[in-house]
């Protein structure tokens, strides 16, 4: 006789199993228990899979040397077998099919069921009672279908008009929010712009030629030697400055000197001096020694020149600043968002951070150029603040019975904004937009709810204000009478 034998493997629980036995195609199912390894199948799961076998029309059998496995299939009446050559052939014993006794139908219930039948009341079968549950049933669903089937829409056209109001705004760097009493925050905005700005030079001065030169005597105040390098600076009362150009030492004693050269430390004709007119010296050595010329110097020459003088850097200055500023202000005109107010007497210089003048003080030049780089702040009043603004206080100042017909608003300046002392900034602006007459849908259910459409029509038109004359809507179309329900009445207003 055919037998499928299938090898259980330690990871195969009852679930795995079953499903397995469930694509036997044989008389006999055999399953052939790992040697080494553990099977997690319990004397119950051994009972699941008999049983499940059998529902196949199939014997089970097992082939294990476990000496728990195979008492718990032999007290199942499960065979079990030392090798699957030995089950193929050795008979098995045959499968006991339990037998239930058949038991006759107790003939006396149905004698007590047919006693206790109520016999239906004889009105209840009359022709006429039936004919008339009929009819009602009927006029239930039409009912039915009158209350729920029908919808009607009323489309209303409000009047509508503008709504216009003239409000005080004051624009404060201390507030952070709009209050509906006029104020608003003041934002700002940072660029930076760079140029260039050249003059004809107007003033005259002095260009120096050469260093007026000559020579000092240092005397000793000291007992010890005194080294002088090159590069002492000796000066006049009215400080003008020499310097050594050569290294020299006083030898030691009081009243001893030595007599070294100098020159002008400007050019000019400045450094031409009279004879003992340089007295003093710079430094520590001031408190050894004393100098004085006692040649005069000469030497020093200067000729008269073209050249920028203050005035000029500023009329240069002023100019370059003035592009500066509209260049600053077209900018932030293009930055700035539709809406956005900005005030022109809020715009300020925040920073240069380069001024460079060419040629340079001091420096010969018909023409003088300025090149600077600025950074500018301005101030301004954002369109969202004026509009959340507008909103406020038209929301109320609103008449009764009008709703806003959109969120549009129209903000319009009436004055240009000034300056306070404070740093605020005040004008006057008017605001408008478009409110339309607003409508209690639950009113206008209740003078149609079950009407006729004339009679409805009728309603509408004697109780609610309206552009044009309301218009009702039944679907399906061919129903004269608007819907009893009032969730089955859409109000649109348009």
């Amino acid at each position: 006789m055919k037998t499928q034998i299938i090898t259980l493997e330690s990871h195969d629980d009852l679930i795995s199993v079953r499903d397995r036995l469930s694509w036997a195609k044989t008389p006999r199912i055999l399953l052939v228990w790992p040697k080494f390894e553990k099977v997690a199948l319990r004397q119950v799961d051994l009972k699941v899979l008999q049983r499940h076998a059998a529902s196949l029309g199939a014997q089970l059998g097992l082939v294990t040397r476990t000496r728990q496995v195979r008492a718990e299939a032999e007290a199942l009446g499960i065979p079990v077998f030392e090798s699957a050559g030995q089950a193929q052939k050795m008979a098995w014993p045959k499968m006991k099919h339990k037998q239930f006794p058949h038991k006759a139908p107790d003939k006396s219930l149905r004698e007590q069921r047919e006693q206790v039948q109520v016999q239906e009341e004889a009105w209840r079968v009359h022709p006429v009672t039936r004919v008339l549950a009929l009819t009602v049933g009927v006029l239930a669903v039409l009912a039915l279908v009158a209350l729920f089937i029908p919808r009607a829409q009323v489309t209303l056209k409000p009047v509508t008009q503008t709504q216009s109001i003239v409000i005080s705004v004051n624009a404060s760097p201390k507030l952070n929010d709009v209050f509906i009493t006029g104020g608003i925050p003041v934002r700002e905005k940072r660029t930076i712009v760079d140029g260039s700005q050249t003059v004809v030079v107007t003033g005259e001065g002095i260009v120096p030629q050469s260093k007026a030169k000559g020579a000092v005597e240092f005397r000793n105040l000291t007992q010890q030697a005194v080294t002088i390098p090159a590069g002492t600076i000796v000066q006049t009362v009215d400080a003008i400055r020499f310097v050594t150009t050569e290294d020299g030492e006083v030898p030691a004693g009081v009243g001893k000197n030595i007599e070294l050269p100098i020159e002008a430390v400007e050019g000019g004709i400045a450094g031409n001096l009279d004879a003992e007119t340089i007295t003093a010296i710079e430094g520590r050595l001031g408190l050894s020694l004393s100098a004085t010329n006692l040649e005069p110097t000469i030497g020093g020459r200067e000729l008269s020149s073209v050249q920028a003088s203050d005035a000029d850097r500023t009329r240069v200055k002023v100019l370059l600043m003035k592009t500066l500023e509209e260049q600053a202000r077209q900018n932030f005109l293009r930055e700035l968002g539709s809406g956005d107010l900005l005030f022109q007497n809020a715009m300020t210089v925040s920073q240069i951070f380069s001024e460079e003048y060419d040629p340079p003080a001091g420096a010969a030049g018909t023409k003088l150029t300025l090149t600077m780089q600025v950074e500018f702040t301005a101030q301004y009043a954002s369109a969202s603040d004026l509009t959340e603004l507008a909103t406020l206080a038209m929301n109320a100042s609103l008449p009764s019975g009008f709703a806003p017909a959109s969120a549009a608003v129209t903000v319009n300046s009436l004055t240009n904004p000034f300056l306070a002392e404070d740093g605020s900034s005040h004008w006057s602006m008017r605001a408008e937009r478009l409110i339309a007459q607003s409508y209690d849908t639950t009113q206008v259910t209740q003078l149609v709810l079950g009407y006729g459409v004339k009679k409805a029509q009728a309603n509408l038109d004697k109780n609610l204000p309206s552009k044009s004359s309301p218009k009702i809507q039944l679907s399906p179309s061919w129903w004269q009478w608007v819907p009893l329900l009032p969730f089955r009445i859409d109000v649109v207003t348009q």
